[in-house]
């Protein structure tokens, strides 16, 4: 395999462990990922629950008040601080979500925490370039699900005199948010390696900007497959929750060794676009009528507009997933890609990336 050059920063593994929040993806998991040679990223989501909210000012029913507590800046810089401690002076990434409030604020946050690699989905993100002016070297990763996308990115950006570092393209077998209706995330031509050719014959209008897979990889032979395509790197979330490193809580890890195919599902989400996840207690709370009441503590992303979309789902998505975080089982939402029913074990980061590398 052959190292994957991001703007400044070289990957000696193409392979990018995804974001994965909240609190999936934080110091542990990330500092790993970069020390075995890939790159690691820390997820900026509700980060107010980092080390039992120690560094939040304000919480109501032990929750991050506001976006300001929920993407506490003094908690992603001690995470940044701790993957260092990991990783040195490897590239590091950040995911931030587009959708989010407060999303310039974060990505400032990011860049002075010492993130080498910002990567955005859960929206276009046509005005990121402008949130990092002042730091020249962080390279820019937007997600994208089409060609179309990656030409409309491209052209918003023109004002920035900027260009994507690299461009990661999702399918929609990933876990959490898809950047496709329900029904597309069935149909053939959505699918990814129906959109890897298309999105790297984009990519080479503008130079050399690496086309990065993600969704539903699983091992070699996938990303094999992938670079048949053109692809430069691949992405992969769902498999790294399977390891000792893994930020998440043991219950979380339980729950993925435990589940079946049937168990993984498409679901709504107050953010607008379909989620993929495992089917817990807390679906049948949502479908009864039972799940916890909406009350929007910490004002997480837009689309949701201050819980009315939540409401009209039936469930807060960032009081559900930091549940998940916190290990509770009966309220907590467990995102998974399509192929979490294979991990059947924990594992170490070190020996997944050889795996990723080698083959099984």
């Amino acid at each position: 395999m052959k190292p994957l050059q991001i703007g400044k920063h070289l990957i000696e593994k193409p392979i990018i462990q995804g974001g994965m929040g909240v609190g999936i993806s934080w110091d542990k998991l990330a500092g790993t990922v970069s020390k075995e040679g890939g790159l690691g990223v820390i997820s900026s989501v509700g980060t107010g629950y980092y080390q039992n909210g120690k560094f939040t000012d304000k919480k109501i029913k032990n929750r991050p008040y506001l976006e300001k507590n929920f993407y506490s800046k003094e908690a992603l810089k001690e995470i940044f601080k701790n993957a260092r401690k990991i990783c040195g002076d490897k590239p590091l990434g950040c995911n931030i979500l587009y959708a989010i409030n407060d999303y310039g604020r974060v990505v400032k946050d990011a860049c002075e925490a010492g993130a080498d690699i910002i990567i955005t989905g859960a929206g276009l993100p046509t005005n990121m370039p402008e949130f990092t002016k002042d730091f020249p070297d962080v390279a820019l990763v937007p997600i994208v699900s089409s060609a179309r996308a990656l030409r409309i990115l491209v052209k918003k950006w023109k004002k920035y005199n900027r260009l994507p570092d690299a461009v990661i393209l999702e399918g929609p077998l990933s876990g959490g948010h898809q950047g496709f209706t329900y029904e597309q995330c069935f149909q053939e031509e959505y699918q990814l390696e129906n959109l890897v050719k298309p999105v790297v014959e984009e990519a080479k209008k503008y130079g050399n900007i690496p086309v990065i897979a993600a969704g539903g990889i699983w091992d070699k032979n996938d990303i094999d497959k992938m670079f048949e395509l053109g692809a430069s790197g691949v992405q992969l979330g769902t498999r790294f929750i399977g390891t000792f490193e893994c930020d998440a809580s043991n219950e979380f890890k339980n729950m993925i060794i435990k589940a079946k195919k049937d168990d993984i599902i498409l679901m709504k989400s107050p953010v607008g676009y379909p989620a993929r996840g495992i089917k817990t207690e807390l679906q049948k709370k949502i479908d009864n009528g039972t799940a916890p009441k909406v009350s929007c503590v910490s004002n997480c992303v837009s689309p949701c507009n201050r819980g009315e979309e939540a409401r009209a789902v039936g469930f807060c998505i960032a009081d559900r997933l930091s549940d998940a975080y916190l290990g509770d089982l009966e309220n907590g939402l467990f995102f998974s890609g399509t192929n979490g029913y294979k991990i059947t074990e924990l594992i170490s980061v070190k020996e997944l990336m050889d795996k990723l590398v080698n083959g099984e």
